[in-house]
């Protein structure tokens, strides 16, 4: 069927009789019996008995009428009353201790399946041993219960496995039912190599495959990549006689779309019978490669095949256009949405309040916020946690903290997303005590923080200089198993090179290669502007030659800083040549590559030279800023050239562009200075004037 694997050392292919020799191999191997074992991680205890229960059985024994035992149905009613797993395994031990009550196959099987479907597998095979010692046959459903917890796991295939081996002793055959759990567990655990040996040996059994099996092999298939088999595999189910359903399919067209085979996915979709989920996943691998034309064609074409568009499409719509920037589209698309009758989500309204704070609407955000409230829609932490890191990133703590707070009070509890980001805006503001605070609560609290929050303390107690307090938390961080990383390590440098102690900035460079952390472009961008700062040069060069020995990438920031330095020690020529190999490297220059070298001409007096660059950023950059006029103004004014200065003073303002008090203040220094001229020059004719005597 074109359906084919990597060879299983674990399952041969032969027989049937190789597989059941290797299962028993396996068996023996790790012992006798699971029911010699003791669960490992159980998290229900499989002998809890219910104390009480005993307590009033032994009062009701004594008297006179003790009331008959409970009835299989009763039981069977009772475990289903109980709200949690453990709570059922307390009353199905206590029940045949406390009444002369005998388990049957039907109660065995009742509290497997809750045991399994709460996670707690070990729990689970106990009982089953527990129903075998007992002399009761094993059930299909059982086996399938079991089998699908590990699945859930998504990490237990060889525990399936043994499980699938031991079904013959349990009194029970396998079925489809139970191959396709077994084939699930072994997909979720990623053992693709051992899904072909299971499958051909269930055809072996003379068991028929049904579309369940099918979509795993396809899943398994994708997740292999081997997209063009999984193809093979939907025309081979449709020649067998099943059909394929939604899952089919969209797990089909998602693993094209993962392969940039967009428009072959396109086409089967068009070719097959329309499907929504495989329509999702389409419009949303459109919205990820930003063609978000085609993806709102796309979810016209769906209401015009009769496949209305939910919810999760038009929150990948909303979400894709706010990321774009395009909230008035997003908008537009949220009232499509309510229009049609779709009612938004949680997912809905905090993409589209994240996508208003990223692009500075943060009253509309408050609406959005707001607007959930009036349509029942409940207020998670993820909606919360959105609404907090809006407010931080707009310098709004006051408010930020008071939907904190607030979260206490309706019922929802911050988690470590939440402090981290109130801790990072209070650490952006330079407000260590309000960042104290937070953390002290956070801890208190039993929350531990991770890698970004202490990032974020470590960053605020370096914007307080207060370095010595930010290493000793790196110190901590390492002892508490938490590796700082290079974010983190970056904040220091930039600490300490801000406050001028450069060398101790280099020594953290070194730390952080002792511990492992590769330093990155930023490291080193940090690392250039201190030493250029103090005009070390010579320290430049070596740093960017070790960048490139690293093979860390110079990025337009780093030429930058370089550039910078030789223009602060009026190196103009080696500027330029750093300039040519960065244009070279294919990374163009910015505003603040033409401002460092126009504003380095200006205070040589090369005003002619300056000039002439300035009007290369208006080519290349697209036009000049106030800094480009203020170093120009301030060339001419230092060559009492005033007249000329005003020129281009009016130029900037007819421009647009407004001056600022450094320009204000090139231009009174430079009056002053040429008015002082002047005088000194009128003196001087004076005395001449007067045969050399001065006037009174």
């Amino acid at each position: 069927m074109g359906l084919t694997f990597n060879y299983c050392p674990l399952l041969p292919q032969s027989t049937s009789a190789n597989f059941f020799l290797l299962l028993l191999i396996m068996y023996v191997k790790d012992g006798l019996s699971l029911l010699l074992n003791p669960p490992k991680t159980s998290t229900i205890p499989l002998a809890a008995l219910n104390l009480n229960s005993l307590s009033d059985h032994f009062q009701t024994n004594n008297s006179p009428n003790p009331p008959p035992p409970p009835t299989e149905a009763d039981v069977l009613k009772k475990l289903s009353q109980h709200s949690d797993a453990a709570a059922a395994l307390r009353y199905f031990n206590s029940v045949a201790v406390s009444s002369p009550f005998k388990h049957t196959q039907r109660t065995y099987q009742s509290v497997i399946q809750r045991l399994a479907a709460a996670g707690d597998a070990d729990a689970a095979q106990h009982a089953l041993q527990r129903m075998r010692a007992e002399g009761l046959r094993c059930s299909e459903e059982i086996v399938a219960a079991i089998l699908s917890s590990y699945s859930r796991s998504g990490s237990s295939s060889e525990r399936a496995l043994k499980t699938f081996y031991r079904i013959p002793e349990l009194g029970c055959r396998p079925t489809v039912r139970i191959y396709n759990h077994l084939l699930d567990a072994l997909l979720g655990d990623r053992r693709f190599a051992a899904i072909k040996p299971v499958y051909d040996n269930m055809k072996e059994d003379g068991l028929r495959p049904n579309v369940y099996t099918y979509n795993v092999l396809l899943k398994a298939l994708c997740r292999n990549h081997r997209t063009d088999a999984a193809r093979k595999l939907l025309a081979e189910m449709r020649s067998r006689g099943h059909p394929p359903d939604a899952a089919s399919y969209t797990t089909v067209v998602s693993s094209l779309c993962r392969a940039g085979r967009v428009e072959e996915a396109r086409g089967l979709v068009a070719e097959v019978e329309p499907c929504l989920p495989a329509y999702n996943a389409l419009v949303n691998c459109l919205l990820n490669e930003t063609r978000t034309e085609e993806a709102l064609r796309l979810v016209d074409e769906m209401a015009g095949r009769g496949v209305p568009p939910n919810v999760i499409t038009y929150t990948s719509l909303v979400g894709a256009l706010c990321r774009g920037g395009d909230v008035g589209l997003s908008l537009a698309v949220l009232g499509r949405m309510i229009v049609s009758g779709c009612s938004p989500n949680v997912r809905t309204f905090a993409s589209l309040m994240k996508g208003l704070f990223e692009n500075g609407r943060a009253t509309e955000a408050l609406d959005v916020w707001d607007q959930m409230a009036r349509v029942g829609c409940e207020r998670n932490v993820v909606t919360y946690n959105v609404l907090i890191h809006g407010l931080c990133s707009t310098g709004n703590m006051k408010n930020a903290l008071d939907v904190f707070e607030g979260m206490g009070r309706n019922n929802c509890h911050p988690n470590l997303t939440t402090y981290g980001t109130i801790i990072d805006g209070f650490s952006k503001a330079g407000d260590l005590e309000g960042a104290t605070l937070m953390w002290n609560r956070m801890t208190s609290g039993g929350c531990k923080p991770n890698v970004v929050v202490y990032t974020c303390m470590v960053d605020v107690l370096c914007r307080n200089s207060m370095f010595d307090h930010a290493q000793s938390l790196i110190g901590t961080m390492l002892r508490e198993d938490c590796s700082p990383n290079t974010v983190t390590y970056n904040a220091l440098i930039k600490g300490l090179c801000d406050a001028r102690r450069v060398g101790s900035a280099m020594d953290v460079l070194h730390e952080m290669r002792r511990h492992g952390c590769p330093p990155n472009t930023r490291t080193y961008n940090e690392l250039l502007d201190g030493v250029c700062e103090e005009g070390d040069l010579g320290e430049a060069f070596r740093l960017v030659n070790e960048m490139l020995g690293s093979g860390v990438e110079l990025n337009l920031m780093t030429y930058n800083t370089i550039i910078h330095g030789f223009c602060l020690v009026g190196s103009i020529k080696e500027a330029l040549l750093i300039l040519g190999k960065m244009i070279v490297k294919g990374i163009l220059p910015d505003r603040i590559t033409f401002n460092s070298i126009v504003h380095a001409y200006c205070k040589q007096g090369e005003v002619r030279n300056a000039v002439h660059f300035s009007c290369g950023m208006t080519r290349e950059v697209g036009y000049r800023d106030v800094f480009t006029y203020t170093s120009l103004i301030y060339g001419l004014s230092g060559r009492h050239r005033l007249e000329h200065a005003m020129v281009y003073f009016l130029k900037m303002m007819n421009e647009g562009i407004l001056p600022n008090v450094a320009t204000w203040n090139v231009l009174v220094h430079g009056a002053l200075a040429q008015m002082a001229s002047s005088e000194v020059v009128q003196k001087l004719e004076d005395v001449l004037d007067d045969g050399g005597k001065p006037r009174s």
